[in-house]
This record gives C-alpha cells, structure tokens and sequence, in this order.
C-alpha cells in the first residue's frame, strides 16, 4: 500500500470552510435579507391599507353625520313650501283694505288688527322651524333669492334695485324655499339689468 502523506485524502478540517460551504452560508444571509425587506414592505402596504380604510370611515361618519343634520333642519321643507301662501293670503286681506276705511269703521279695525295678529303668529311659528320671510324692497336685485318678473321705469333708483314685491320668498335654514317674485328698476335709459339665474 502507497502511504503516500499527500496522496492521502485528509477530511476537511471543522475550521476550515470549503467553497460549498461559503456558498450555503451567503445564500441564508442573502435569502434573509430579502425576506426582512419583503416583510417591511408588506408592513408599510398594510399600515398604507389601514390608514386609508380609518380615513375612509371617518369620512364616512361625518357624512352620516351631516346628512342626518340636513334631514332634521330640512324635513319640513315641503310642509312649510306648502303652508307659506297661507302667509300670502294673510298679507293680501290686509293690502286688500283701503288706508282710510279701519279709522272709519271700528269692526273692521277690529278684524284688520286680529288678521294682523295671526300673521305676526303665523310668521314667528315658522321662524321656530327656521323658515323666513325675504323682504328684498329696495334692495339690489339678487338672482339666488328674487324672480325678476318685470322692469319698471324708475330713473330716481338705480338699475337693478327691487322696486316692487309681488310675492314673498321664503328661505329655510338660509337655503331657498320660495323665490321671491318682484319688480326691478330699469334705471337710467339705455342701462341693461342682468335678471337671469
């Protein structure tokens, strides 16, 4: 037998790594680095999805919420649309009385006061519920609350001013209920008045 010391196959020594080695003991630490990244990634993307989906709900909620308000400030809005020329007819059986004739007779100074009355009573039980009369006399012409239903010469008053109302409008919690019909001036001759909406 050839005893030849460099012939023979030694085992690697326990201290000593081969190349195979080296090779598995890169890969792992490689593999886990990948691995930690791709977790931190999933992380943020999660923490991402969370932060959305809580921004999402509180959207939500005051949504919710600020429908709920705008139900109770505005479910009576038809009711009320409904009850407003009960006030129209009020006004007109006062406008429909001549200006000497309640200091001539006393009964119908006595009816005029009490129709008086139940307008002033009709009007504030309809404030309680934030319905409000507009009063836009002399006032500039507003197309988001007024209805321009005709121009008057007026040359005394500016262009656009509301010289006449021929109906009342209504509002409820500042939004509009009933536009107001009314008259504008002309103003001085060949000034154009915007009416439109």
């Amino acid at each position: 037998m050839n005893s030849d010391p460099e012939t023979t196959a030694r085992p690697p020594e326990d201290n000593q790594p081969t190349a195979a080695s080296e090779a598995t003991a890169e890969k792992p630490v490689s593999t886990e680095a990948g691995r930690i990244a791709a977790l931190e990634a999933e992380v943020a993307r999660l923490k991402d999805q969370a932060l959305r989906a809580l921004a999402e709900a509180e959207n939500t909620r005051r949504r919710a919420e600020r429908e709920i308000q705008d139900n109770s400030k505005f479910a009576v809005a038809n009711f009320a649309r409904d009850l407003v020329p009960m006030a129209d007819n009020l006004h007109r059986a006062l406008d429909s009385i001549p200006a000497g004739a309640r200091a001539a007779d006393e009964r119908l100074d006595k009816l005029a006061t009490g129709v008086e009355l139940t307008e002033k009573e009709f009007l504030s039980v309809l404030e309680r519920y934030g319905v409000q009369r507009i009063d836009p006399l002399d006032q500039p012409f507003d197309h988001n609350l007024h209805q321009a239903i005709m121009q008057i010469d007026s040359p005394d008053r500016p262009a656009g001013t509301v010289v006449q109302v021929l109906q009342s409008g209504f509002t409820i919690h500042g939004r509009l209920l009933r536009a107001a019909m009314v008259a504008v001036a002309k103003g001085p001759a060949g000034a154009k008045v915007d009416t439109s909406a």
